[in-house]
């Protein structure tokens, strides 16, 4: 496990949101990125959670609509990493997995495609 401040943490995870290739965050629409310290049970289980309806099930959207949320959470993170390089990798690989649920993807096919 590696040790990273809450602003450090807030800092890695912004720029991996920012090297993530246009193509995939371009079709984000009312979406908002969130850093947690844990999941509400307060488990290490659960690395980020994608909260709201993904592109397949959503109708227009309308004013005032909340936005959907992309939760990371910072401690089941930083506990399964040894080295910034490594959290770097993870927190890039849960910011994927939870992009792909807005768009509709399922960990099923997450899994056939290689990508958790």
């Amino acid at each position: 496990m590696i040790e990273l401040s809450a602003e450090d943490f807030e800092q890695l995870v912004t720029a991996e949101l920012d090297a993530l290739p246009d193509r995939v965050v371009d079709g984000l629409d009312n979406v908002v990125f969130l850093i947690e310290d844990r999941p509400p049970d307060g488990s290490l289980d659960m690395l980020g959670v994608y909260e709201g309806f993904d592109l397949t099930e959503r109708g227009a959207y309308g004013y005032g609509e909340l936005p959907d949320r992309i939760i990371l959470f910072r401690e089941p993170l930083l506990a399964i990493c040894e080295t910034i390089e490594e959290l770097r990798d993870e927190v890039h690989i849960t910011l994927v997995h939870e992009i792909a649920h807005y768009y509709g993807i399922d960990d099923e096919q997450l899994h056939e495609l290689d990508w958790a």
